[in-house]
């Protein structure tokens, strides 16, 4: 029989591909316009970070002092946009803004 593992740890060892892990935010970004709930996005961010090597390495690719980061992504007075754009620019890539995707062209 299969042994059965944790989600997140099966998620983590997927979201090593930086790809993937840029694709999983955005589609955790995508649902967070349509739901809402910051909780999400910053459980993704954490999720991610320790995918990718952990608060020490992606600290050293932002240029910034790992326990500032580890501040940062752990205090839920953080503004989300602050921590997202610190793992984004971790990972090399930045925020963008793009018209949604509305039926109505003329909204």
């Amino acid at each position: 029989m299969r042994k059965m593992g944790i989600w997140r740890d099966y998620l983590i060892k997927k979201l090593a591909d930086r790809e993937r892990a840029i694709g999983y935010l955005q589609a955790i970004l995508d649902d967070y316009y349509i739901y809402g709930g910051p909780n999400v996005v910053l459980r993704a961010l954490d999720t991610v970070v320790k995918a990718q090597g952990g608060v020490a390495k992606l600290a050293k690719q932002a240029d910034m002092d790992p326990e500032m980061l580890s501040k940062v992504l752990s205090n839920e007075k953080t503004p989300l946009i602050d921590a997202l754009g610190i793992v984004l620019k971790a990972l090399g890539y930045q925020l963008s803004i793009k018209p949604l995707e509305t039926e109505n062209p003329n909204f």
